[in-house]
């Protein structure tokens, strides 16, 4: 009788050392259990072709095709005469060249004669300017002499994600070895789940999805498995959504005629309908007695730091402290100034001319001075400042509170959720939680990469906000595009406005170690490889050249906190017309005055961060403008990426196209856990429906069974998903 490995037996033990171990290093699988889990990423039929004319460039693929021609060309190069052999291979609508060099062309021109139909793994490149793959390797496809025709022409090849080590075939060898464990896998899916919603079992999908006999067992398997993936996930993050309901707080009512009843009554402006619709839940959160977990996203110029401000003051009404928290020092002074300007002198308790009502509001960042320093940690720690604004600086040991009510974290993407749990560790009883985020989350994404929290969305700009005008300005195939967009900064400057130029890189002795960005920029095809375009050198020939005569600064990450300030306190006071700035000037940076922004090598930022820049230009009354420069030619996928970006400014559309094009990896170690991606067939952008139906299911199973004591297969699934990194991951959220 054929033995059966177990899921968790190492894949040494079946495929062998050498096998396991090239399995291991490119594709991060190492036991049964993970080998069944890695499904094909699509399907050939053998009697079918796959479409040879959208190859990607540089990506290593796999494809099925029938021989066209084949021939042996003899050619003299540096080591005497050799030969080549070039294939052509044929799919009916495309054509694609193999080459085959020296003695490796006599096995291949015997196997591949024309008509001969076959897989071919390699990676495509170009050679005068036609796609080749080089010396690929290749499975020929025969049909078994007993096999009928049509069967054989119909039957279903599975191409796995595979690696130049390793083929997609020799993967499909070795999951046929491990196959016959399928029946051992461990069901997450309560039975009254699977069988309301008309699901297969777990063994079949694996068996369907590994080894399909129609595109119905494999529409089935995918079906199945997406659930599970969903499912677990959701179970993951329900649980961590109950746990925070056991957890004890201080409840945070506003005293009535406090502060926040003062703040309000100053403001020059009514706040929008959403903005109070989110503060009704804000406030609603912070009144229970166990920690509010929300997530606050909006537009860029919602009004965030509104909300988040009065969230604030209603806790310094209760008694207690509220920080914010920036992810760099530039935000956070912004945030200050900010802050301090809107209260007046409800910012200045304890000073003269300071309201009775009022607090004190602290800056803490890294670069203070030592007695600055020790000032605001002494307001903190005797209550006397009831809002701090700071960076990581504020997780230090040293910082203490007097009794933190409220962290507020802008920026969530930004900092990593060790630096959020340790700010929530200083409160007596875990302080509440609001995490802001201008980038504009699809829902599906909100309820993965966010789904221990509740989510509040502003999604209206406040009256008098003005509207951007946003452009792709070819710089390689219309020159003088270029030449007009530094006019138009000019006339904006003439107008009594200011501009931003952004850059990708810095361009300092560091940054050149780094890139090795003294290299000759290459021409013509290799364009693209250029090093990309710094702030430095730009600056540099904006002020010899198209910008002479303007006030023109720097702003980058590696000045001094004292000369970032200073440049942005000058750009904020109009002293300067024009900062050339990399993306600190994504986030939070708020100069009304400036109305437009060219930002060079568009390309090589992503349509969350374009928008988030665009985001700075158009804060007053007057009209803004965006122009994107990039010289990647009209047909590339960055050129539609820009034309999308310049489109429309509706950020949540641009984030569904953003996720489109990056197809999210990890949703729930995204960026912070390191760990290999848990999503295989679920993906978030196409899958709402499924999510959103597990995420009900998950939430009323573990309302009704928290420990999962009735569940012992969906709890082995979690402790697989949950390896110890995901557990911090989650337990720190």
């Amino acid at each position: 009788m054929e033995r059966v490995p177990a899921l968790d037996e190492p894949l040494k033990k079946s495929l062998g050392p050498a096998t396991a171990k090239v399995m291991a290093e490119a594709l991060d699988l190492h036991t049964v259990g993970d080998l069944l889990h890695h499904y094909p990423r699509r399907y050939a039929e053998r009697g079918e072709l796959t479409t040879l004319s959208d190859l990607p460039l540089d990506e290593h693929v796999t494809v099925v095709a029938q021989v066209a021609d084949a021939r042996v060309l003899t050619f003299n190069g540096s080591k005497g005469r050799g030969q080549r052999l070039e294939v052509t291979i044929t799919d009916g609508s495309g054509r694609l060249q193999l080459v085959f060099f020296g003695k490796g062309v006599h096995k291949p021109h015997k196997d591949l004669l024309p008509g001969t139909r076959a897989m071919f793994a390699g990676k495509v490149s170009l050679f005068n300017r036609r796609l080749q793959l080089a010396h690929p390797s290749y499975e020929l496809l025969r049909g078994d002499p007993e096999e009928a025709v049509d069967v054989w022409a119909g039957a279903l090849i599975p191409i796995y994600p595979a690696t130049t080590k390793l083929e997609s075939w020799k993967i499909a060898k070795a999951v046929d070895a491990v196959l016959p464990s399928a029946p051992d896998a461990v069901d997450p899916l309560p039975d009254a789940l699977r069988e309301g919603r008309g699901l297969a079992e777990l063994p079949d999908a694996l068996r369907m999805i590994h080894r399909p006999r129609t595109k119905a067992d494999i529409a089935a398997a995918r079906d199945r498995l997406k659930w599970d993936e969903a499912f677990v996930l959701q179970v993951a993050l329900a649980r961590r959504r109950h746990a925070d309901t056991q957890l004890p707080a201080v409840p945070r009512k506003p005293a009535p005629d406090g502060i926040l009843d003062a703040f309000d009554a100053k403001l020059p402006f009514t706040l929008t309908d959403g903005q109070n619709k989110v503060s009704a839940e804000i406030f609603d959160d912070l009144a229970t007695d166990h920690p509010m977990h929300r997530l606050l996203q909006g537009e860029v110029g919602s009004g965030k730091t509104m909300v988040a401000l009065r969230a604030m003051l209603a806790v310094v009404d209760s008694g207690g402290q509220a920080a914010m928290l920036a992810p760099t020092e530039v935000l956070a002074q912004q945030h200050h100034r900010s802050v301090t300007e809107m209260m007046g002198e409800l910012a200045e308790g304890g000073m003269l001319g300071g309201a009775d009502r009022a607090t004190k509001v602290v800056l803490l960042t890294g670069s203070m001075g030592a007695a600055a320093r020790r000032h605001a940690l002494l307001d903190l720690v005797t209550g006397e400042a009831g809002i701090v604004i700071g960076t990581h600086a504020l997780i230090e040991d040293k910082v203490q509170f007097h009794d933190l009510g409220l962290v507020v974290v802008d920026e969530q993407h930004r900092f990593g959720v060790e630096q959020r749990d340790a700010l929530r560790g200083k409160g007596k009883q875990p302080p509440h939680l609001l995490v802001m985020t201008a980038t504009p989350i699809p829902r599906t994404v909100a309820m993965t990469v966010f789904g221990d929290l509740e989510t509040s969305v502003l999604d209206q700009l406040p009256a008098g906000r003005s509207p951007i005008a946003s452009h792709v300005v070819p710089a390689a195939d219309k020159p003088h595009f270029l030449a007009r967009a530094w006019e138009r900064v000019r006339e904006e400057v003439e107008n009594g406005h200011q501009a931003y130029v952004v850059c990708p890189r810095i361009g300092d002795e560091e940054d050149q170690r780094k890139t090795g960005s003294k290299a000759k920029a290459p021409e013509g095809d290799d364009a693209e490889k250029r090093p990309p375009l710094a702030v430095l050198d730009v600056a540099e020939k904006l002020r010899a050249g198209p910008l002479a005569g303007l006030r023109i600064a720097v702003l980058h990450g590696r000045m001094h906190p004292d000369d970032k300030d200073d440049a942005m306190r000058r750009f904020a006071a109009g002293e300067l017309d024009v900062l050339v700035a990399t993306t600190v000037i994504e986030v939070g940076v708020n100069v009304p005055n400036a109305t437009a922004m060219v930002i060079m090598d568009a390309d090589r930022f992503g349509v969350s961060q374009l928008h988030q820049l665009r985001g700075r230009v158009g804060r007053g009354s007057a009209p803004g403008l965006c122009l994107l420069v990039t010289e990647m030619p009209e047909a590339s996928p960055a050129r539609q990426r820009l034309g999308a970006v310049a489109s429309t400014l509706d950020g949540f559309e641009l984030s569904r196209i953003d996720l489109e094009q990056r197809r999210e990896g990890d949703v729930l170690g995204q960026a912070q856990s390191g760990v290999r991606s848990s999503l295989r067939v679920l993906t978030v952008i196409d899958d709402e429906e499924v999510i959103a139906a597990a995420r009900e299911e998950a939430t009323a199973l573990v309302l009704a069974d928290p420990d999962l004591t009735a569940h012992p297969g969906l709890r082995t699934a979690l402790e697989a998903l949950l390896d110890k990194d995901r557990e911090e991951y989650l337990e720190k959220g």
